[in-house]
């Protein structure tokens, strides 16, 4: 297990599945009847019977130097103290780390799903069967953003097959095979909670988990999520619990998914991602009024990176995305997975509305890059800072002085918030101090007389703010 994410209210905590110590098919085409029935008594047997060979078990192991116990050693007096002889010192120990975690076959040749935090540094990996083999282990490649990794060993065996995950139903009856704790192949049974989720507890880039209460813990990572046909929807990859131990909370990285990372590692040992070049945003109803918009349907475009695919396609800020190839799209996340799945260099067409008008874009997509850490934001005692009426903050113009503190780019424009009132409606809303108020009602600021130009027509008000070199739309009623 790598680290805990507390939740707030419930104090419940996310939890990777593996990691502990410990331990613990053939091609099968789909049954015509997966649950069979004796004595009025359903019963999952059959497809257990064609699933558990394909799932493994993963054992791995990285040699780590332990702690220097006695680091003042570096000292040649103290060591010749302590009787070392000049040049002497005592030579710092190695320990071995072993973790566990769970598999699955993906092809006849050896192939095999697991999760990236299953073998993130691991210097050994053997891979066990249900029957008792053991297997050494080769790293095809592993993706940090997805916890996909693929490994590889040598022969003939039973395989699952890859079901398609954007067929699954919240509702569907799924199995959870893998090896929780150690204990050995275990099979639990519970159905899809939920579609969609993410944890943040990865990367969080590209978290689209499938939620079930089928009981995973920790060995289950990288095991099978299997439903009624013996089809894998899932790779077991995390629980939310408060004690690391399951709770009914559980989430799966789609098949679709880890079929395209797998495809991609085994191709040439990393995964490329298409980029559009926007920050999304979800459309609330309270932005979907203040920006005149009909529904809250679509991803608003909350900035757009000058450099980018979208901005060289035409994309501009306060667009609204509908679509991606008549594939509708809802919330940011969806857009994000469904763009970062797709190669770079394709082109997509976007269906966006734009001042009340739908229309159609088509965007080349560029390559996703390893973003460089903005720098911290900070204050600014400049004095001269007036008020922002109603809204309960107080604005100043920002300054290029204060733009280079703050980390933006040259060409931002706005108004400072210095300060916000705890108990007024743009705390309610979310503005900090450190933001920058861009807009107010689509109109550029530029100074505080701007500003209460738009506050005094009352209703109302829609900001866009930059915040860290990010922009997006607040609504604040007062």
């Amino acid at each position: 297990m790598r680290r805990i994410v507390p939740v707030a209210l419930a104090a419940l905590s996310l939890w990777s599945c593996n990691r502990e110590r410990i331990e613990p098919q053939r091609s099968t085409p789909a049954a015509a009847a997966p649950v069979t029935s004796s004595g009025g008594q359903q019963s999952f047997a059959d497809i257990v019977d064609r699933v558990a060979p394909a799932v493994v078990t993963i054992r791995s192991e990285r040699r780590v130097r332990a702690p220097q116990q006695f680091p003042f050693f570096s000292d040649p007096m103290l060591r010749e103290l302590f009787g070392f002889g000049r040049g002497q010192a005592p030579q710092p120990r190695s320990e071995v780390q072993r973790g566990i975690g769970s598999g699955v076959v993906v092809s006849e040749d050896g192939y095999i799903l697991t999760n990236h935090h299953v073998i993130d540094g691991a210097q050994d990996i053997k891979v066990e069967f249900a029957e008792g083999k053991t297997y050494p282990a080769k790293l095809i490649g592993s993706d940090a953003p997805s916890d996909l990794a693929v490994l590889k060993v040598s022969g003939k065996f039973p395989v699952l097959p890859l079901g398609d995950s954007d067929k699954v139903r919240v509702g569907d009856v799924v199995l959870a095979v893998g090896n929780p704790l150690g204990v050995g192949q275990t099979v639990t049974s519970g159905i899809i909670s939920a579609k969609g989720r993410q944890t943040g507890l990865s990367d969080g880039s590209f978290e689209d988990f499938l939620q079930t209460d089928a009981a995973i813990n920790r060995g289950n990572s990288g095991g099978a999520l299997v439903n009624t046909r013996g089809e894998l929807i899932g790779i077991n990859s995390q629980i939310l619990s408060p004690t690391g131990v399951n709770i009914g909370i559980g989430f799966s990285i789609p098949s679709n998914m880890a079929r395209e990372v797998r495809d991609q590692l085994i191709k040439r040992g990393n995964v490329r991602r298409g980029q559009l070049g926007i920050y999304p945003q979800a459309v609330t109803a309270e932005l979907a009024s203040g920006l005149g918009l009909k529904d809250t349907k679509g991803v608003l475009v909350a900035d757009v990176d000058p450099s980018g695919a979208a901005s060289k396609a035409g994309v501009k800020r306060g667009d609204v995305i509908l679509k991606i190839d008549n594939n509708e799209v809802n919330n940011p996340n969806a857009l994000r997975n469904r763009i970062a799945m797709t190669d770079p260099g394709t082109e997509v067409n976007l269906t966006i509305v734009r001042e009340g008008k739908e229309q159609q874009i088509k965007v080349k997509l560029g390559e996703l890059r390893a973003s460089a850490d903005r720098p911290a934001q900070q204050g600014d005692d400049t004095p001269g800072a007036e008020g922002g009426g109603r809204l309960g903050i107080s604005v100043q113009p920002l300054t290029p002085d204060i733009a280079r503190q703050l980390g933006l780019r040259s060409n931002v424009a706005g108004l400072l918030v210095r300060d916000v009132a705890q108990d007024g409606p743009a705390a309610e809303a979310g503005v900090q101090p450190g933001d920058v108020i861009v807009e107010a009602n689509r109109q550029p600021m530029r100074s505080t007389a701007d500003l209460q130009r738009v506050l005094g027509k009352g209703g109302p008000v829609v900001l866009l703010m930059n915040r860290e070199g990010r922009t997006f739309f607040v609504t604040i009623r007062s």
